[in-house]
């Protein structure tokens, strides 16, 4: 057997953004043009317990094709002083051997105790922090929730280059807008670019970060006991698990269903569709074929998958709707 070689200086980037910024666009964009020769691993990391972007990723590329893939769930990875995120991280660089790294923190997790730790001494050989990457879509500073909220201000000021995504919905004075507020916000180092369904060139990845490594803050997050290990819970009788989380004002609610609980695509795309949410992204089986949903207040859209081991539905939302699960099972037209 081949012995690992020893890991050092893997040039590793930070891809953060408030909810739906454009993220997992991003970074698809990036994975389908990275070095035919090179290998990349993705850290993702998700509000929601049940994980729905590793997924999505897993469905568009694949080992065999150099993209390796783990999740970490249920809010903030640094939560639990980290614990949850290195360990999924040391399994990722062992399994991939990377030639780059791309980590997707939540949109709603705390970017600057994810450096401390990549930062940090364990991971100091081993890491070299690129250029840290953060997405705003320029509409959401005319909205308080954001620009009041720690978290999106937080990866403005890390941030050494802010792209505003979305820019073909943008007004001439949103643009303008968030050229005000990165110079208020943002570093002085700050590159701003503008762009759209996350386009972003790989040159832009490159080139040690100029954010000064900080001290790690201590924040709490709810995260049940079930938070690290629901992706490898088995699926009960019932065909599927719901797990709920909550934090940083927002709420979610997730369902894993059994492979064998395929979805009627016409009336799952009808209740998808019509929830009034924050969120919602799904990767699923249905009597059509496997596809990834995904909702944010710009609308709705579906891509089809290579690949989907079992589906997976994450909403989140001000507040939980109770009928939500009923609606959802409702829609299920084989459990063979």
């Amino acid at each position: 057997m081949k012995a690992n070689k020893r890991l050092s200086n893997i040039p590793t980037n930070v891809i953060t953004g408030f909810l739906g910024s454009g993220k997992t666009s991003a970074i698809l964009h990036l994975l389908k043009n990275k070095p035919v020769d090179e290998k990349w691993a993705v850290l993702v990391n998700e509000f929601g317990e049940i994980g729905v972007d590793g997924s999505l990723l897993q469905g568009r590329h694949r080992e065999e094709h150099g993209v390796f893939v783990r999740e970490v769930p249920g809010g903030c990875m640094c939560c639990t002083a980290g614990l949850p995120m290195q360990i999924a991280l040391n399994q990722l660089l062992t399994h991939a051997q990377p030639d780059r790294l791309l980590i997707e923190p939540t949109g709603l997790g705390h970017p600057i105790e994810v450096l401390g730790i990549l930062s940090g001494e364990y991971y100091q050989e081993s890491l070299s922090i690129h250029n840290i990457v953060t997405l705003v879509d320029a509409r959401r500073l005319a909205d308080k929730r954001y620009t009041d909220h720690e978290i999106f201000n937080q990866q403005i000021a890390i941030a050494d280059i802010i792209v505003g995504n979305k820019s073909d919905l943008y007004q001439e004075a949103d643009q303008k807008a968030l050229q005000a507020y990165v110079s208020e916000q943002g570093a002085p180092h700050a590159q701003l670019l503008i762009t759209q369904q996350g386009c972003l060139d790989l040159p832009l990845l490159q080139g040690a970060t100029r954010f000064a490594k900080a001290a790690r803050s201590h924040h709490h997050h709810h995260r049940t006991e079930q938070s690290a290990s629901i992706a490898n819970m088995p699926i009960p009788q019932s065909g599927y698990i719901r797990v709920d989380n909550q934090g940083e004002g927002f709420k979610s609610i997730g369902w894993k269903f059994a492979p064998h609980r395929v979805f009627n695509r016409d009336q799952l795309v009808s209740f998808l569709s019509g929830l009034n949410v924050e969120r919602m992204k799904t990767a699923c089986i249905t009597d059509s074929g496997m596809f990834s949903y995904n909702l944010t207040t710009d609308g709705f859209s579906e891509i089809m998958l290579d690949q989907c081991a079992e589906s997976r539905i994450e909403i989140i939302a001000l507040d939980i709707d109770s009928t939500w699960e009923q609606q959802l099972l409702d829609c299920i037209t084989s459990n063979e």
